[in-house]
């Protein structure tokens, strides 16, 4: 066995070790893992903490109280475009599934359980294509000429991998354009659907789920658009005004699912924070409604709070958050690591979602392949195009703090947060009953702590900066 081989497979060794120790429990202690802004400890496992039956009062307090709970969670992941897909299958070598198991497995990996995947070209493709694409002036309402063929390649496979590492993986699609023949631009750059081709969108819509599911991936939700106000001018995109959308799904696509017996559920919006009213809207119809089973957010402008507001007004509507990317924009880690973990894991989280996904899960050392759009974005992973060598970014340790501690079907419950500069988000898992505490240190110096939660207490102690995760059961 080549020496790079044998490196990976010890590497697997040590993390279905630490797998396997971190899901061994001991009642009267604590097990903590801990990132720094310094990285000089990366999900670095710790001493383990004395559970006490005293309650220390001398520290600032962060009260767990599992008897409030809040949303059921989907997970947390990332998203398989062209480009992840086609690093992972082609650039790897043998270690690709080592890195596979890393990522999705549960045993010692992080578990993702949570990837959003484009159905058809986003900017990161080498080729910009949909499902039913025609020669200019041509036509194909009843798409005869359908085919997903292009994801046989290297999307398909990979979640096919993914989905038998780790079972409870959920995959949310999203189509960045309709074919361009249904659009006002006549192109899958730029436009809107015209009117006369809803009816064909929305049954384009059903054969991309059909056609996946015969595939062995299922489409567990649907959002009809990427960012539907935005209107890129070098890769596929189209606009759908929130009374566009409305129409859609309340007259064509929800009623077809219906019929046609598709469990996918559709989820609105899939855009920024900074136009809450977008999805107001099309939750505001009384037909559309019926069929939206929530609202799908983006990082890009706004903040999560409108997360909350929204749903205050629809409670019965789920959340998702489904796009945020890091780039060498902004370059220092542990910038990024806070933002990030408060931002996304613990915010938007308090925010009511479900499910938090990053944008590429892996992208090369020149931030691709890519045609048009972000010329400088950051993977999850960076792969190596030459060597194959993976570089674990900072969004990596970000996802690793929830995703492996907190499974599909945990519940978030009550965390006080804000004090002594430290932010929280607390779980409690439905398997085993323990309980996972994400803190963050957004102050300016190290800080002493102390979790009570059922009359007990764990006292720590982590600096400015750092991000870490408590578990005890």
């Amino acid at each position: 066995m080549a020496r790079t081989a044998w490196r990976w497979l010890a590497l697997a060794v040590l993390l279905a070790a630490c797998g396997r120790l971190g899901q061994r429990t001991n009642a009267k202690a604590a097990q903590v893992w801990i990132t720094t802004p310094d990285q000089s400890r990366l999900l670095s496992r710790e001493p383990d903490i004395a559970i006490v039956e005293t309650p220390d009062s001398s520290r600032v307090v962060i009260d767990v109280d599992e008897r409030k709970v809040y949303q059921e969670m989907v997970g947390f992941g990332a998203a398989m475009t062209d480009a992840s897909a086609y690093l992972i299958n082609t650039k790897l070598g043998a270690q690709r599934d080592v890195i596979l198991r890393e990522l999705f497995g549960r045993d010692g990996g992080l578990g993702l359980s949570f990837v959003r995947v484009p159905l058809g070209a986003s900017d990161f493709s080498s080729t910009h294509y949909s499902y039913d694409d025609m020669p200019a002036g041509e036509t194909d309402p009843t798409l005869k000429r359908f085919s997903i063929a292009p994801d046989r390649t290297y999307k398909l496979p990979v979640l096919r991998t993914a989905i038998a590492i780790n079972p409870q993986l959920k995959v949310v699609g999203s189509p960045w354009s309709a074919p361009g023949w249904m659009k006002t631009s006549g192109s899958l750059v730029k436009g809107t659907l015209r009117p006369e081709m809803y009816g064909s969108f929305a049954n384009y819509l059903r054969s991309i789920v059909q056609a996946y599911a015969l595939e062995g991936v299922s489409l567990f939700a649907l959002t009809l658009q990427n960012e539907p106000a935005h209107e890129p001018d070098d890769y596929p995109g189209m606009r759908l005004d929130a009374t566009t959308r409305a129409v859609l799904v309340g007259k064509h696509v929800g009623p077809l699912f219906a019929s046609s017996g598709i469990n996918t559920t559709l989820l609105d919006w899939d855009h920024n924070w900074d136009a809450p009213a977008e999805p107001l809207r099309v939750l505001g119809d009384s037909v559309a409604r019926t069929f939206v089973s929530g609202v799908a957010w983006h990082c890009y402008g706004g903040d999560p709070s409108v997360q909350e507001s929204v749903h205050a007004a629809h409670p019965t509507k789920d959340v998702y958050f489904t796009e945020c990317s890091g780039g060498s924009w902004a370059p220092v880690f542990g910038d990024n690591l806070k933002w990030n973990v408060s931002t996304l894991i613990i915010n938007s989280v308090r925010g009511w979602a479900k499910g938090v996904a990053f944008w590429n899960l892996a992208l090369d050392e020149n931030g691709g392949p890519h045609l048009g759009g972000c010329g400088n974005c950051r993977g999850v992973i960076t792969i190596n195009s030459v060597t194959g060598a993976v570089t674990r970014n900072v969004e990596y340790y970000v996802l690793a703090h929830a995703s492996k501690f907190v499974r599909p079907g945990a519940h978030r419950i009550a965390s006080s947060t804000g004090v002594g500069g430290l932010q929280t988000v607390a779980f409690k898992n439905a398997d085993d009953a323990s309980k996972v505490l994400v803190v963050l240190n957004s102050g300016a110096s190290t800080t002493s702590f102390a979790i009570h939660s059922a009359g007990r207490s764990i006292s720590y102690s982590m600096p400015a900066g750092a991000v870490a995760t408590v578990v005890w059961p």
